[in-house]
């Protein structure tokens, strides 16, 4: 099946070439598909920042490619070159503050810095170290999928109706897709009847990427509001929700894109079995429960630009990004280390005891 997967794989977002950074620009997507060069550390945070490239995963690899383009100035400047790389470190962990895969990757290269001998070169060293976290991705993408597609092969079989929310697809990733990933490995195998994608309010990820991704593979794909998929649920015959998160808890307490919270409240009031897909740098075992994960809150106008008005003075506007689903309205966690079923704290902390994802 492995096999197939790759040979599916149509979609990149992020890509290495010629010392800078590649991020196709999501901001744009469907209708125009523009590339964006990044090549200085500043480039990589304001395309962080203001959503250019989006997805806990593509934003955990943007930003180690950052450092790399940080570090190429540093040396270049001379003097204190790894006080001056802090500074950088510093941008780059405080683009988005709710993505823990951003910290990992940050956290992997500080770590790999520190274990450069004197007779190496930092610099190929720590690009070497970028593209391993960009090529380890993919390859925890492909594992994931097939975990995932095997269970829904399990539980109900062939045919069946998913709903998904916002973009955990290729795009937010260095590969197959999380969530995405499982869905159209699903398909490969002639699992899935039709797709459900959420339109996914403010910047419209799942009617923009989602289904952009769905639509290119020829899955059978329809964009719905996001009021209507507790509507769907009752009478659509969805079997499963398979969403992707930014940042897992110890106990499996998930933040996922806003308005995941209530698709899992919908979810086991009407019997829909509930999936998050993610890779094992998701998980935050410093995080005891989703009450300490931060969650980002962008400007309210990003919320009110779509509507043609701005409502009169008083009116605000209230745009969190994230929310958190409690671990137990969580079926199951796919990560490329396994599956945790009805995830708690003892299952999470067993499995982040196996081998580390390289």
């Amino acid at each position: 099946m492995r096999e197939r997967l790759m040979a599916a794989e149509k979609v990149q977002g992020i890509h290495w070439r010629d010392g800078a950074l590649h991020l196709l620009d999501q901001r744009l997507l469907p209708s125009e598909e523009r590339w964006l060069v990044c090549s200085d550390v500043r480039d990589v945070v304001e395309a962080i920042r203001d959503m250019a490239v989006r997805g806990a995963s593509a934003i955990g690899i943007s930003a180690a490619y950052g450092l790399v383009l940080a570090l190429r100035d540093r040396l270049a400047a001379g003097d204190d070159w790894e006080m001056a790389l802090e500074e950088d470190y510093l941008s780059l962990a405080e683009s988005r503050p709710t993505a823990a895969n951003l910290f990992w990757a940050l956290n992997r290269m500080r770590e790999r810095l520190q274990r450069v001998r004197r007779d190496e070169d930092v610099l190929a060293v720590m690009q070497a170290e970028a593209v391993a976290i960009h090529l380890s991705d993919r390859e925890a993408n492909l594992t994931m999928a097939q975990f995932g597609a095997e269970l829904i092969r399990r539980h109900q079989g062939s045919e069946q109706v998913v709903l998904t929310h916002g973009n955990a697809g290729a795009l937010a990733g260095g590969g197959f897709g999380t969530a995405l990933g499982v869905i159209r490995a699903a398909h490969l195998e002639g699992m899935i009847e039709r797709v459900y994608v959420c339109e996914t309010r403010p910047w419209l990820q799942g009617s923009r990427l989602t289904a952009w991704e769905l639509a290119g593979e020829r899955v059978p794909v329809v964009v719905n509001a996001d009021s209507a998929a507790a509507h769907l649920m009752k009478t659509k015959g969805v079997t499963w929700v398979v969403v992707g998160a930014d940042c897992i808890a110890a106990n499996g307490d998930a933040a996922s894109k806003i308005g995941t919270y209530q698709l899992a409240v919908a979810a086991m009031h009407h019997g829909v079995r509930f999936m998050v897909v993610a890779p094992s740098s998701t998980i935050d075992l410093n995080l005891a429960t989703g009450d300490d994960i931060p969650l980002e809150e962008r400007p309210g106008a990003e919320l009110l630009q779509g509507l043609g008005f701005v409502p009169a003075d008083p009116v605000q506007a209230c745009n969190p990004v994230f929310d958190v689903t409690p671990a137990d309205l969580i079926d199951v966690i796919v990560t490329e280390k396994g599956i945790v079923e009805r995830p708690d704290t003892a299952k999470l902390a067993q499995l982040m005891c196996r081998k580390r994802l390289h």
